[in-house]
């Protein structure tokens, strides 16, 4: 049977972004990006704007997910102007194929919309994106990100 249930121990944590790196960024983690990381863990897992969940199966980890949490202006479309993104959603290749990945991202939707989030996105790999739309997420128009030409 599936279980996800919320992590708050740094080192599990740290384990599995290591492996979110190695897999979808598809690098080894620099010892400065793994610094970052930890600094991140121990900001935001203590103050909550950072909720992470781990799904096992019986006694074998397979998966993760997590919700970054963060308020910007309310807005017609966000009256809350609460926002959660989700992030670090990742199954392992033996356990894929058998609905994880949805549970995961259904449990992190859960989270968001008991903490008001008026808001809820992320970003995706082409594998992801069926798992996302059966779930009501859509592409968002309108948006841009900024690349610093000079790094």
């Amino acid at each position: 049977m599936l279980e996800i249930t919320r992590i708050n121990d740094i080192e599990r944590l740290m384990m599995w972004r290591g492996e979110v790196i190695r897999n979808v960024f598809g690098i080894e983690p620099t010892p400065k990006l793994l610094d970052e990381n930890r600094r991140y863990y121990l900001s935001h897992v203590s103050d909550e704007t950072h909720i992470a969940f781990v799904a096992s199966n019986g006694s074998e980890e397979c998966g993760c997910g997590a919700i970054c949490l963060s308020d910007e202006l309310p807005s017609p479309d966000n009256p809350s102007g609460r926002c959660a993104y989700l992030m670090n959603i990742y199954v392992r290749e033996a356990f894929r194929n058998h609905g994880i990945a949805h549970k995961i991202v259904s449990r992190l939707i859960e989270e968001a919309k008991a903490r008001n989030c008026g808001k809820i996105y992320l970003e995706t790999t082409a594998d992801g994106k069926p798992v996302y739309s059966s779930l009501g997420f859509r592409d968002m128009a309108d948006m841009m990100k900024y690349y610093d030409a000079e790094n």
